[in-house]
Protein backbone atom coordinates (compact mmCIF):
# COMPACT_ATOMS: atom_id res chain seq x y z
CA UNK A 1 0.00 0.00 0.00
CA UNK A 2 1.28 3.63 -0.93
CA UNK A 3 2.03 5.85 1.39
CA UNK A 4 -1.11 8.26 2.11
CA UNK A 5 -0.81 11.80 0.67
CA UNK A 6 -1.95 14.51 3.65
CA UNK A 7 -3.25 17.94 2.77
CA UNK A 8 -4.03 20.40 5.29
CA UNK A 9 -6.00 23.42 4.60
CA UNK A 10 -4.68 26.84 3.85
CA UNK A 11 -5.65 29.94 5.99
CA UNK A 12 -8.38 31.66 4.64
CA UNK A 13 -8.01 35.01 6.52
CA UNK A 14 -5.88 38.05 7.37
CA UNK A 15 -3.47 38.38 7.61
CA UNK A 16 -2.05 36.71 4.53
CA UNK A 17 1.79 36.76 5.58
CA UNK A 18 0.41 34.69 8.55
CA UNK A 19 -0.44 32.31 5.73
CA UNK A 20 2.32 31.86 3.92
CA UNK A 21 4.42 31.25 7.25
CA UNK A 22 1.67 28.62 7.55
CA UNK A 23 2.11 27.22 4.69
CA UNK A 24 5.85 27.07 4.75
CA UNK A 25 5.84 25.60 8.46
CA UNK A 26 3.30 22.53 6.95
CA UNK A 27 5.87 21.85 4.36
CA UNK A 28 8.63 21.51 6.46
CA UNK A 29 6.69 19.19 8.59
CA UNK A 30 6.07 17.00 5.27
CA UNK A 31 2.44 17.36 4.17
CA UNK A 32 2.62 17.14 0.61
CA UNK A 33 -0.47 19.75 -0.28
CA UNK A 34 -1.95 22.63 1.22
CA UNK A 35 -5.42 23.63 -0.38
CA UNK A 36 -7.94 26.68 -0.18
CA UNK A 37 -11.49 26.58 -0.70
CA UNK A 38 -13.18 28.99 -3.00
CA UNK A 39 -16.40 30.89 -1.33
CA UNK A 40 -17.40 34.20 -2.07
CA UNK A 41 -19.78 33.39 0.63
CA UNK A 42 -19.25 30.73 3.71
CA UNK A 43 -21.72 28.17 4.98
CA UNK A 44 -22.96 29.36 7.78
CA UNK A 45 -26.00 31.32 8.30
CA UNK A 46 -25.29 35.48 9.76
CA UNK A 47 -27.94 34.81 12.09
CA UNK A 48 -25.62 31.34 13.83
CA UNK A 49 -22.66 33.23 13.83
CA UNK A 50 -23.79 34.63 17.14
CA UNK A 51 -21.73 34.39 20.75
CA UNK A 52 -24.82 32.28 22.24
CA UNK A 53 -23.71 30.02 19.52
CA UNK A 54 -20.05 29.93 18.94
CA UNK A 55 -17.64 31.86 20.94
CA UNK A 56 -16.02 32.54 17.28
CA UNK A 57 -18.18 35.28 16.86
CA UNK A 58 -16.61 37.27 19.27
CA UNK A 59 -13.70 37.52 17.51
CA UNK A 60 -14.60 37.51 13.89
CA UNK A 61 -16.90 39.72 12.42
CA UNK A 62 -18.53 37.20 10.40
CA UNK A 63 -18.64 33.87 8.62
CA UNK A 64 -18.25 34.91 5.04
CA UNK A 65 -14.82 36.05 4.83
CA UNK A 66 -12.27 34.18 2.44
CA UNK A 67 -8.60 34.76 0.24
CA UNK A 68 -9.18 33.87 -3.11
CA UNK A 69 -7.33 30.77 -3.64
CA UNK A 70 -5.81 31.61 -6.94
CA UNK A 71 -4.06 34.51 -5.34
CA UNK A 72 -3.03 32.48 -2.14
CA UNK A 73 -1.88 29.88 -4.40
CA UNK A 74 0.62 32.12 -6.60
CA UNK A 75 1.87 33.59 -3.35
CA UNK A 76 2.57 30.33 -1.26
CA UNK A 77 3.27 28.44 -4.10
CA UNK A 78 6.29 31.32 -5.16
CA UNK A 79 7.40 30.52 -1.23
CA UNK A 80 7.74 27.21 -0.63
CA UNK A 81 9.55 24.45 -2.61
CA UNK A 82 8.05 21.43 -2.37
CA UNK A 83 4.66 21.36 -1.38
CA UNK A 84 1.89 21.28 -3.90
CA UNK A 85 -1.18 24.11 -3.85
CA UNK A 86 -4.62 23.33 -4.68
CA UNK A 87 -8.20 24.90 -4.47
CA UNK A 88 -10.38 22.79 -3.03
CA UNK A 89 -12.59 23.51 -5.28
CA UNK A 90 -13.54 26.31 -7.85
CA UNK A 91 -16.30 25.90 -10.77
CA UNK A 92 -16.67 27.03 -14.37
CA UNK A 93 -19.25 29.25 -13.54
CA UNK A 94 -18.04 32.10 -11.61
CA UNK A 95 -14.79 31.86 -13.70
CA UNK A 96 -14.78 31.91 -17.28
CA UNK A 97 -13.17 28.46 -18.75
CA UNK A 98 -10.52 30.72 -21.15
CA UNK A 99 -9.57 32.61 -18.04
CA UNK A 100 -9.45 29.51 -15.68
CA UNK A 101 -7.01 28.26 -18.21
CA UNK A 102 -4.32 31.09 -18.34
CA UNK A 103 -4.80 31.44 -14.75
CA UNK A 104 -4.25 27.79 -14.15
CA UNK A 105 -0.90 28.06 -16.35
CA UNK A 106 -0.08 31.22 -15.08
CA UNK A 107 0.01 29.27 -11.47
CA UNK A 108 1.99 26.10 -12.97
CA UNK A 109 4.96 28.63 -13.91
CA UNK A 110 4.57 30.62 -10.44
CA UNK A 111 4.77 27.13 -8.66
CA UNK A 112 7.02 25.40 -10.77
CA UNK A 113 4.64 22.47 -11.98
CA UNK A 114 3.08 22.36 -8.17
CA UNK A 115 -0.61 23.63 -8.76
CA UNK A 116 -3.86 21.37 -8.89
CA UNK A 117 -6.44 22.76 -10.02
CA UNK A 118 -9.88 21.33 -8.22
CA UNK A 119 -13.20 22.17 -9.94
CA UNK A 120 -16.57 21.49 -9.17
CA UNK A 121 -19.86 22.26 -10.41
CA UNK A 122 -20.81 25.26 -8.03
CA UNK A 123 -22.64 25.81 -4.87
CA UNK A 124 -25.78 27.69 -5.53
CA UNK A 125 -24.74 29.90 -2.60
CA UNK A 126 -21.94 31.24 -4.56
CA UNK A 127 -23.48 31.94 -8.14
CA UNK A 128 -27.21 32.89 -7.56
CA UNK A 129 -26.27 35.64 -5.01
CA UNK A 130 -23.78 37.82 -7.07
CA UNK A 131 -26.18 37.48 -10.47
CA UNK A 132 -25.02 34.55 -12.28
CA UNK A 133 -27.41 31.36 -13.56
CA UNK A 134 -27.09 28.18 -11.59
CA UNK A 135 -29.03 26.33 -14.61
CA UNK A 136 -26.95 22.90 -15.89
CA UNK A 137 -23.71 23.15 -13.58
CA UNK A 138 -22.79 19.60 -14.53
CA UNK A 139 -22.94 20.24 -18.08
CA UNK A 140 -21.45 23.96 -17.68
CA UNK A 141 -18.54 22.11 -16.16
CA UNK A 142 -18.29 19.39 -18.18
CA UNK A 143 -18.19 21.86 -21.08
CA UNK A 144 -15.69 24.13 -19.29
CA UNK A 145 -12.57 21.43 -19.10
CA UNK A 146 -13.27 20.63 -22.48
CA UNK A 147 -12.56 24.47 -23.71
CA UNK A 148 -9.52 24.70 -20.98
CA UNK A 149 -7.76 21.68 -22.77
CA UNK A 150 -8.14 22.39 -26.21
CA UNK A 151 -6.55 25.81 -25.39
CA UNK A 152 -3.80 24.49 -23.02
CA UNK A 153 -3.21 22.21 -26.59
CA UNK A 154 -3.71 24.00 -29.04
CA UNK A 155 -1.12 25.17 -31.12
CA UNK A 156 -2.39 28.39 -32.30
CA UNK A 157 -5.74 29.98 -32.46
CA UNK A 158 -8.78 27.37 -31.88
CA UNK A 159 -13.04 27.74 -33.06
CA UNK A 160 -15.28 25.79 -30.78
CA UNK A 161 -18.80 25.91 -30.70
CA UNK A 162 -20.50 24.32 -27.29
CA UNK A 163 -23.72 24.77 -25.59
CA UNK A 164 -22.39 27.73 -22.96
CA UNK A 165 -19.05 28.74 -25.02
CA UNK A 166 -18.02 29.82 -28.15
CA UNK A 167 -14.82 30.49 -29.32
CA UNK A 168 -13.51 32.07 -32.39
CA UNK A 169 -9.82 32.05 -33.07
CA UNK A 170 -9.10 31.90 -29.60
CA UNK A 171 -5.40 31.29 -28.23
CA UNK A 172 -3.67 30.89 -25.52
CA UNK A 173 -0.27 31.12 -26.56
CA UNK A 174 1.45 30.67 -22.93
CA UNK A 175 2.94 26.71 -22.25
CA UNK A 176 2.74 24.43 -19.44
CA UNK A 177 6.13 24.71 -17.33
CA UNK A 178 6.90 21.30 -17.64
CA UNK A 179 5.64 18.34 -20.07
CA UNK A 180 2.08 18.08 -19.11
CA UNK A 181 -0.97 21.06 -17.79
CA UNK A 182 -1.43 21.77 -14.29
CA UNK A 183 -3.53 18.57 -12.98
CA UNK A 184 -7.09 18.96 -12.96
CA UNK A 185 -9.15 16.71 -9.54
CA UNK A 186 -13.02 17.03 -9.71
CA UNK A 187 -15.48 17.01 -6.53
CA UNK A 188 -17.75 14.00 -7.81
CA UNK A 189 -20.75 12.03 -6.01
CA UNK A 190 -23.53 11.49 -8.62
CA UNK A 191 -23.16 9.49 -11.61
CA UNK A 192 -22.34 12.43 -13.75
CA UNK A 193 -19.96 13.50 -11.82
CA UNK A 194 -18.37 10.26 -11.44
CA UNK A 195 -17.98 9.63 -15.30
CA UNK A 196 -16.83 13.41 -15.97
CA UNK A 197 -13.96 12.45 -13.62
CA UNK A 198 -12.90 9.14 -15.52
CA UNK A 199 -13.50 10.52 -18.87
CA UNK A 200 -11.62 14.24 -17.87
CA UNK A 201 -10.13 14.64 -14.57
CA UNK A 202 -6.86 13.67 -12.94
CA UNK A 203 -8.03 13.51 -9.69
CA UNK A 204 -11.14 13.02 -7.65
CA UNK A 205 -11.89 15.19 -4.45
CA UNK A 206 -15.35 13.97 -3.05
CA UNK A 207 -16.60 15.04 0.60
CA UNK A 208 -16.90 11.89 2.98
CA UNK A 209 -18.75 8.64 1.95
CA UNK A 210 -18.47 5.54 3.82
CA UNK A 211 -15.26 3.50 2.59
CA UNK A 212 -17.24 1.01 0.71
CA UNK A 213 -19.26 3.26 -1.20
CA UNK A 214 -15.73 5.08 -1.63
CA UNK A 215 -14.47 1.99 -3.26
CA UNK A 216 -17.53 1.80 -5.63
CA UNK A 217 -17.59 5.48 -6.95
CA UNK A 218 -13.56 5.03 -7.21
CA UNK A 219 -14.45 1.65 -9.48
CA UNK A 220 -17.20 3.31 -11.37
CA UNK A 221 -14.08 6.59 -12.35
CA UNK A 222 -11.82 3.76 -13.35
CA UNK A 223 -13.97 2.23 -15.71
CA UNK A 224 -15.17 5.61 -17.53
CA UNK A 225 -11.54 5.87 -17.88
CA UNK A 226 -11.21 2.82 -19.11
CA UNK A 227 -13.56 3.15 -21.77
CA UNK A 228 -12.26 6.31 -22.56
CA UNK A 229 -8.84 4.85 -22.90
CA UNK A 230 -7.17 6.83 -20.34
CA UNK A 231 -4.98 5.49 -17.87
CA UNK A 232 -7.17 4.43 -14.72
CA UNK A 233 -4.03 4.35 -12.93
CA UNK A 234 -3.35 8.09 -13.78
CA UNK A 235 -6.45 9.67 -11.81
CA UNK A 236 -5.52 10.31 -7.95
CA UNK A 237 -8.22 9.12 -5.91
CA UNK A 238 -8.18 11.87 -2.80
CA UNK A 239 -11.26 13.03 -0.81
CA UNK A 240 -12.16 16.11 1.42
CA UNK A 241 -12.34 15.35 5.21
CA UNK A 242 -13.64 16.83 7.91
CA UNK A 243 -11.67 16.23 11.29
CA UNK A 244 -13.39 16.49 14.39
CA UNK A 245 -11.09 14.85 17.32
CA UNK A 246 -10.57 15.51 21.03
CA UNK A 247 -9.15 13.89 23.80
CA UNK A 248 -11.41 11.89 25.14
CA UNK A 249 -14.68 10.53 24.40
CA UNK A 250 -16.66 12.82 26.06
CA UNK A 251 -14.80 15.87 24.17
CA UNK A 252 -15.75 14.27 21.21
CA UNK A 253 -19.07 13.85 22.17
CA UNK A 254 -19.63 17.17 23.20
CA UNK A 255 -18.38 18.25 19.62
CA UNK A 256 -20.61 16.54 17.91
CA UNK A 257 -23.34 18.25 19.18
CA UNK A 258 -21.78 21.77 18.91
CA UNK A 259 -24.23 24.19 16.92
CA UNK A 260 -21.62 25.00 14.42
CA UNK A 261 -20.57 21.71 13.73
CA UNK A 262 -24.01 20.38 13.36
CA UNK A 263 -25.00 22.98 10.87
CA UNK A 264 -22.18 22.53 8.14
CA UNK A 265 -24.33 19.04 7.85
CA UNK A 266 -26.61 20.53 5.88
CA UNK A 267 -24.76 20.44 2.72
CA UNK A 268 -25.80 16.93 2.71
CA UNK A 269 -27.92 15.37 0.11
CA UNK A 270 -31.65 14.73 1.59
CA UNK A 271 -31.04 10.68 0.84
CA UNK A 272 -28.39 10.79 3.20
CA UNK A 273 -30.13 12.24 6.01
CA UNK A 274 -33.16 9.45 5.00
CA UNK A 275 -30.53 6.47 5.16
CA UNK A 276 -29.66 7.77 8.16
CA UNK A 277 -33.28 7.75 9.63
CA UNK A 278 -33.22 11.53 10.01
CA UNK A 279 -35.95 13.61 8.52
CA UNK A 280 -33.52 16.09 5.70
CA UNK A 281 -33.93 19.80 7.74
CA UNK A 282 -34.69 21.12 3.94
CA UNK A 283 -36.80 20.50 1.76
CA UNK A 284 -34.91 20.39 -0.97
CA UNK A 285 -32.52 17.82 -2.78
CA UNK A 286 -28.75 19.09 -1.04
CA UNK A 287 -27.71 22.33 1.07
CA UNK A 288 -24.96 22.55 -2.18
CA UNK A 289 -27.89 23.67 -4.39
CA UNK A 290 -30.51 25.17 -2.10
CA UNK A 291 -28.85 26.47 0.96
CA UNK A 292 -28.20 30.21 0.83
CA UNK A 293 -26.88 31.71 4.31
CA UNK A 294 -27.25 35.19 4.41
CA UNK A 295 -31.30 34.84 3.44
CA UNK A 296 -31.84 32.24 6.74
CA UNK A 297 -33.55 34.18 9.65
CA UNK A 298 -32.50 33.07 13.10
CA UNK A 299 -35.70 30.98 13.94
CA UNK A 300 -34.57 29.10 10.57
CA UNK A 301 -31.08 28.76 12.10
CA UNK A 302 -31.82 27.37 15.41
CA UNK A 303 -34.66 24.79 13.92
CA UNK A 304 -31.93 23.61 10.71
CA UNK A 305 -29.14 22.73 14.26
CA UNK A 306 -31.82 21.19 15.99
CA UNK A 307 -32.86 19.19 13.08
CA UNK A 308 -29.27 17.99 12.69
CA UNK A 309 -28.32 14.74 15.30
CA UNK A 310 -25.06 14.31 16.20
CA UNK A 311 -25.10 11.09 14.16
CA UNK A 312 -25.20 13.01 11.32
CA UNK A 313 -22.07 14.64 12.19
CA UNK A 314 -20.35 11.66 12.92
CA UNK A 315 -21.14 10.44 9.59
CA UNK A 316 -20.03 13.84 8.06
CA UNK A 317 -16.94 14.15 9.66
CA UNK A 318 -13.85 11.59 10.92
CA UNK A 319 -14.71 12.06 14.53
CA UNK A 320 -12.82 10.79 17.87
CA UNK A 321 -9.58 10.70 19.10
CA UNK A 322 -6.29 10.71 16.62
CA UNK A 323 -5.68 7.08 16.86
CA UNK A 324 -9.65 6.02 16.45
CA UNK A 325 -9.55 8.69 13.12
CA UNK A 326 -6.43 6.87 12.04
CA UNK A 327 -8.37 3.13 12.72
CA UNK A 328 -11.24 4.57 10.46
CA UNK A 329 -8.80 5.81 7.54
CA UNK A 330 -7.25 2.67 7.32
CA UNK A 331 -10.72 1.48 5.57
CA UNK A 332 -10.64 3.69 3.08
CA UNK A 333 -6.80 3.31 2.19
CA UNK A 334 -8.15 -0.39 1.40
CA UNK A 335 -11.20 1.12 -0.64
CA UNK A 336 -7.91 3.00 -2.56
CA UNK A 337 -7.58 6.44 -1.14
CA UNK A 338 -4.13 8.18 -1.97
CA UNK A 339 -4.83 11.91 -1.10
CA UNK A 340 -6.58 12.85 1.91
CA UNK A 341 -7.30 16.66 3.04
CA UNK A 342 -7.63 16.92 6.09
CA UNK A 343 -10.01 19.54 7.29
CA UNK A 344 -10.17 20.27 10.88
CA UNK A 345 -13.62 21.47 12.35
CA UNK A 346 -12.66 20.77 15.84
CA UNK A 347 -12.60 24.77 16.28
CA UNK A 348 -16.10 25.10 15.39
CA UNK A 349 -17.15 23.00 17.94
CA UNK A 350 -14.64 23.99 20.74
CA UNK A 351 -12.37 27.18 20.03
CA UNK A 352 -10.40 26.51 22.88
CA UNK A 353 -9.70 23.46 21.88
CA UNK A 354 -7.58 24.65 18.50
CA UNK A 355 -4.14 24.49 19.89
CA UNK A 356 -4.31 21.00 20.96
CA UNK A 357 -6.33 19.71 17.68
CA UNK A 358 -3.11 20.85 15.91
CA UNK A 359 -1.11 19.15 18.26
CA UNK A 360 -3.42 16.76 17.33
CA UNK A 361 -3.26 16.24 13.37
CA UNK A 362 0.59 16.21 14.12
CA UNK A 363 -0.39 12.87 16.03
CA UNK A 364 -2.85 11.55 13.29
CA UNK A 365 -0.40 12.60 10.56
CA UNK A 366 2.25 10.06 12.14
CA UNK A 367 -0.13 7.17 12.63
CA UNK A 368 -1.58 7.27 8.69
CA UNK A 369 1.26 8.92 6.93
CA UNK A 370 3.18 6.22 6.48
Amino acid sequence: MNRLQLGVPGQIMPPADAAVRFAQRSEADGYDAVWWPDHLMGWHADTMWTPDLTPLATVQANPHTYFDPMIMMGVVGSQTQRIKVGVVVTDLIRRNPAMAAATALTLDHVTRGRAIIGLGSGEKLNVTPYGMNFDKPVAKLSEGIDVMRLLWEADGPVDYRGRFHTLEKAVLGLQPYGDTPPEIWTAAHGPRMLSLTGTKADGWLPTKMTAPDYGKALTTIQQAAQDADRDPGGITPGMLGYILMGPDQETVRRLTEAPLVRALCVLLPSQVFRDLGVEPPLDAGSGFHDFIPTTIPREESLRIIDAIPPEVVRHYAFCGTPEQVAEELHEYREAGLEHLVMWNITAFGDPSLARWSFQAMAELKKLVGS
